[in-house]
């Protein structure tokens, strides 16, 4: 077969790291190939896919060495995170930058940017919508439909449905599956149960960037399984065979509730979500789900009151509008974990307004070796991995001791191992009486963990039901509302 794309001894170092990434790896990808990448979050898969497509180092400034290297002559590459790919401000202008670069006439780019945004399933009342109006999944659909527009030979493809939905994950693959059937494809993806199918190769490697296995599904989850399940890679059933106890509930450290009374919260007038009368005790741990745009990061927001809210909302009977800072009481992981750091190392950032408070430096220490991100403590918070980037954020919410923890998708881009601790670390917050508000798309973290349930739908919680049943109850409730 025809290699398409290759590289020939490999050897990558981050600046201000000890180690190379890449020891002389060598790789190579056939012509018309699906190969999914698996790994641990930082072993480097974001970053050969960078390398494969010639971004490092011709755009991207890091120090590399190959012997040898053949960058594909045409090829689309969707980002982990949808906002570093955007050129234009508004949704029909990106498709339209990208069909004008490709000499379409302009008779013909509204219904091509229709017929795009129908491929990728993003459905908008209005094809002139600022893009920083869409929720994360939404901007996601574009930068695949801005990919689809290019009709490129190779795909890259770095966790293109981490912001998605169950329902939309499933749209989006079946979309990759039909469109670029033919075409090469090279996958970096957790959520491998939609794609295994598709892949004819898997290539693994080990946390520190070496290749542990590279051959069919079948070969490598058979004879490698062992090493996969130690690096905490995700792999068929991992979900299964995680034993998670809830610690019995006797009395929690901290007596807190939340109370909302007709609360809307609103961007340019609009109402973007809407709770009715409602009341969260100390303890709860809420799962918010709906499909993509359906309100839930808003909800978020408004807690936060980072937009404009009506009605009342109460923290331990404190009305919150008229707190001035309530940011002792909330503390928000946001779905962008750049939007919320503030220095310029990975310590300096857990530890943001705390250094006066007694043991800080131990719990700080515990929660990054815990994190896995101890060898980061003194590098700047942009130069970590997307993975990394979501570890920092949620670890500086375990430091603030909130009242209320709002968290927007908190696990995506992690393994498995690192997902896990997440969790048990958050339910140990819920075990001190924090109240526990979390958006993700992660039916398994619903199932497991929460003790409630909201669904936001068309910007209303329509949906509140107890979750204090059987794993296998609560999976058959989940999957009537999810229908």
């Amino acid at each position: 077969m025809t290699s398409i794309t290759s590289v020939k001894n490999l050897r990558l170092k981050f600046p201000g790291e000890s180690e190379m990434l890449f020891k002389d790896m060598s790789l190579s990808i056939n012509r018309g190939e699906k190969v999914l990448l698996l790994g641990t979050s930082g072993c480097g898969k974001s970053t050969l896919l960078q390398v494969l497509s010639g971004l490092v180092p011709q755009t991207i400034d890091i120090p590399i060495k190959f012997d040898e290297i053949q960058i594909p002559d045409q090829w689309g590459f969707v980002f982990q995170d949808p906002d570093t790919q955007f050129c234009m401000p508004y949704v029909d202008e990106e498709l339209a930058f990208v069909l004008e670069n490709l000499q379409v006439p302009r008779e013909e780019m509204s219904s091509k940017i229709f017929s795009l945004l129908k491929e990728v399933g993003l459905e908008l009342d209005n094809i002139h919508t600022p893009i920083q109006h869409l929720s994360g999944g939404m901007k996601q659909r574009l930068a695949i439909a801005s990919v689809l527009a290019l009709k490129p030979d190779v795909i890259f493809l770095d966790e293109p449905t981490a912001f998605i939905d169950e329902k939309g994950t499933e749209q989006i693959w079946e979309t990759v599956k039909r469109i670029w059937k033919d075409k090469t494809l090279i996958i970096v993806e957790h959520k491998i149960e939609k794609i295994m199918d598709f892949a004819d190769r898997l290539i693994v490697f080990t946390p520190g960037g070496e290749i542990l296995a590279d051959g069919n599904t079948s070969m490598v989850f058979s004879q490698y399984k062992e090493k996969i399940k130690e690096y905490g890679i995700w792999y068929p059933g991992a979900w299964d065979e995680y034993k998670f106890k809830r610690l019995a509930e006797n009395k929690f450290e901290y007596q807190n509730t939340l109370k909302l009374q007709d609360f809307k919260g609103y961007r340019n007038k609009e109402i973007k979500i809407w709770a009715d009368d409602m009341e969260v005790q100390s303890g709860e741990w809420i799962t918010i789900i709906g499909e993509n745009g359906a309100g839930k990061s808003s909800l978020l927001l408004a807690f936060m009151q980072l937009i404009k809210t009506s009605g009342n909302y109460f923290i331990n009977d404190l009305l919150v509008k008229k707190i001035k800072d309530i940011s002792g009481l909330v503390y928000l992981v946001f779905q962008n974990p750049e939007y919320q750091f503030l220095t310029h190392s990975v310590y300096d950032e857990i530890t943001y307004g705390l250094q006066n408070q007694q043991n800080i430096e131990a719990d700080a220490k515990e929660i990054l070796s815990s994190l896995k991100l101890t060898s980061k403590m003194n590098q700047h918070p942009y130069h970590l991995s997307v993975g990394q980037k979501r570890r920092l954020s949620v670890a500086t919410a375990f430091l603030q001791k909130p009242t209320v923890l709002l968290l927007d998708e908190p696990t995506f881009g992690q393994d498995s191992i690192n997902t896990f601790r997440i969790l048990e670390w958050i339910e140990q917050e819920r075990q001190k009486g924090t109240i526990i508000l979390m958006v993700t798309h992660d039916q398994h973290i619903t199932e497991r963990f929460a003790t409630r349930l909201w669904k936001v739908q068309n910007g209303k919680i329509v949906a509140d039901r107890q979750l204090n049943k059987s794993c296998k109850v609560q999976k058959e409730m989940l999957n009537e509302l999810i229908i």
